[in-house]
């Protein structure tokens, strides 16, 4: 499989920075060449290489498969994981310095891996996921242990226009004594989504405070939409 040259000047990340502050979240489009999506989407076959299999239904996840990636990681993913943290750390310990949690998240991916091996967090947490007609994921937060990184991103390997309908990227802002805030996106096969964890500070009147944030998918009306998740923290189980 080819490799994934990441690229600063292909990334707008001043633009990824400001919409992470002021939104959680951030698109980027055309991320992946189609030929890469399409060679991502082949591994979902592969017998190997996995650590396990999740069917989402059986769990009350929703409706549909994901796999978690084994190490090694395959070379694009694991190049996608290191290549992309840099970028993150800034954001994510602004974050933390706004909400004053007591808290610096490492300069390089490493050295994070080795702060999860730490609390026992020894298994990888990148996974790639599948949805049929009728197929959803609840809305949820990607944890996995005391150690987590309050970032991740999705990369999209289908085409909305083509491969499928509805499946929607869903995320919902639960702010402090207020409705909950629905954002649907419908990226484009290539595009990544950046976006937030667990949480992100909103700044008001008396400084910032925390408003919590969860991710799903809404139902597919038809076709198939493959999925791959990149999380940069380790998982207990």
């Amino acid at each position: 499989m080819n490799t994934i040259t990441l690229q600063s000047s292909k990334v707008k990340w001043d633009q990824v920075e400001e919409s992470l502050h002021n939104k959680g979240y951030a698109l980027v489009p055309d991320f992946l060449e189609p030929d890469m999506c399409d060679a991502l989407k082949e591994l979902y076959d592969q017998k190997e290489g996995y650590r396990k299999t999740v069917v989402m239904e059986r769990y009350r996840f929703g409706l549909g498969e994901y796999k978690y990636f084994d190490y090694p990681l395959p070379g694009p993913i694991q190049e996608l994981r290191e290549g992309l943290y840099p970028h993150l750390v800034p954001v994510a310990n602004l974050w933390m310095k706004a909400l004053n949690i007591k808290r610096v998240f490492p300069q390089t991916h490493q050295e994070l891996i080795d702060q999860c091996k730490e609390q026992h967090q020894l298994k990888p947490t990148p996974l790639i996921l599948k949805y049929g007609k009728g197929g959803f994921n609840t809305l949820h937060q990607d944890l996995y242990g005391e150690v987590y990184f309050p970032l991740q991103a999705v990369l999209f390997l289908s085409d909305p226009d083509t491969d499928y309908q509805g499946g929607e990227f869903v995320m919902t802002q639960q702010t402090p004594r207020a409705q909950s805030k629905a954002i649907v996106l419908r990226p484009k096969k290539g595009d990544m989504v950046l976006f937030t964890t667990n949480f992100r500070p909103v700044k008001g009147t008396k400084g910032y405070y925390r408003v919590n944030m969860k991710h799903g998918v809404s139902e597919l009306h038809r076709g198939e939409r493959y999925t791959m998740g990149i999380i940069f923290h380790d998982a207990i189980s």
